[in-house]
């Protein structure tokens, strides 16, 4: 599986001894580690093994990336079947390399074991090359804004399990199977950004913000308005479904969701979505919102 592949520099020792050997150069790193399980977190039938494998990089990455690091290696464990064929594993492999390589790092080890489903786990380095953006750092009047789409993973999702895929439909359905974390949004934002609070919209937008309000001891307000995307709205009428459920708790997107000082023009790539106010939790249009809010594990 790493055959004919290039290490990042980041990587000063990867596959063939105990263990890989990866740079730190600021005397501290990153690390985030994820799973996903076969017919939890993705089917066999709806995506491809290089869907899968691009999915499961991506998702790490963006972890690490949310934290304001660069990702510098990843370490991915694969349990499978033993009757899982060798071109599965390959194609995997290929789609966990593409997406490693989209984030600017490379895989420097794992672990294969036999097991009764397709199971990966990935572990996400990165380096904090500035200073750390933790969930923590919100304050009253701060702007809230997003980079990359929002509720595109959950419009897909609704189509695949409505079986209704069709060529109208691919551009949501190829959102859900292979998310598109703009990685550069946060990597490029210029040394003049105040930005105060970051995460990746992992869980869905409400459940994600939740975790920023929570942590920084404030409240967020989020505007519709903003929030509007007609392309989902047309596939929503479609399904008789409600698109704003697919922006507000959908998730998978791994959009960035940030907090910017209020005094300052949002970076390229950052769209307004709310405001943060005194208080506790996320409010849409002045109301708290019922319903679902997000991904939660065990439910």
């Amino acid at each position: 599986m790493n055959a004919g592949r290039t290490q990042s520099p980041s990587v000063l020792l990867g596959p063939g001894d105990d263990a890989a050997v990866l740079a730190a150069a600021e005397g501290r790193f990153v690390v985030s580690t994820d799973m996903l399980v076969q017919d939890r977190h993705f089917r066999l039938d709806w995506s491809s093994a290089r869907d899968i494998g691009r999915k499961a990089i991506a998702q790490n990455a963006a972890d690490v990336v949310a934290m304001g690091a660069v990702p510098t290696g990843f370490v991915v464990s694969l349990g499978c079947p033993a009757e899982t064929p060798v071109d599965f594993v390959q194609d995997l492999a290929d789609g966990m390399w593409a997406e490693a390589e989209r984030a600017g790092a490379s895989i420097a080890g794992g672990d294969m074991v036999r097991s009764p489903l397709v199971i990966i786990s990935v572990t996400a380095f990165g380096d904090p090359r500035r200073m750390l953006i933790t969930r923590s750092g919100a304050r009253a009047g701060d702007v809230v804004a997003v980079a990359g789409r929002l509720g595109w993973s959950g419009a897909g999702l609704a189509v695949l399990s409505a079986g209704l895929e069709s060529d109208v439909f691919a551009e949501v359905v190829a959102a859900h199977r292979v998310p598109q974390p703009p990685y550069e949004a946060v990597l490029e934002l210029p040394d003049t950004a105040r930005i105060t609070a970051l995460t990746d919209v992992s869980d869905g937008l409400l459940a994600d913000l939740g975790h920023i309000a929570q942590s920084s001891g404030v409240a967020i307000d989020l505007d519709t308005t903003a929030l509007r995307d007609p392309a989902l709205e047309a596939i929503a009428d479609a399904l008789g479904a409600s698109p704003l459920d697919w922006i507000l708790g959908g998730g998978e997107d791994h959009a960035f969701a940030a907090t910017f000082a209020e005094s300052q023009e949002l970076p390229p790539g950052w769209v307004q979505v709310g405001r943060v106010i005194a208080g506790s939790g996320v409010r849409v249009d002045g109301a708290a919102r019922t319903g679902p809010t997000g991904w939660e594990s065990f439910a």
